[in-house]
């Protein structure tokens, strides 16, 4: 380990500088990005209005029907918060956190 610290605790302060480029840099060092670490990613690309947000958005409700037990109505109720993000991160956070 480095005096920086592991790949995750620079990823968590790369997140915290709100700069994308910076986050996808410290994400790349990662071997794989947890369904709530891709939120936050998907949250700061709201957030700065990212032309990836939309896809990006789709790609995570994906992995949000495949990694947890959503049926069709949570399926629903994430679409529609994907698209309030970043206001509705704590519920999406939520339902990624069923398993």
């Amino acid at each position: 380990m480095t005096s920086q610290g592991s790949a995750y605790s620079r990823f968590q302060r790369a997140l915290a500088t709100g700069n994308i480029d910076v986050v996808e840099a410290a994400a790349a060092e990662l071997p794989t990005i947890g369904l709530d670490d891709a939120l936050a990613i998907l949250v700061l690309l709201a957030q700065t209005g990212d032309p990836r947000f939309e896809r990006a958005a789709a790609r995570w409700v994906g992995r949000l029907l495949t990694e947890t037990p959503t049926g069709l109505s949570d399926a629903r109720f994430a679409l529609a918060l994907v698209e309030r993000l970043p206001s509705c991160r704590d519920a999406l956070h939520g339902l990624a956190r069923r398993r």
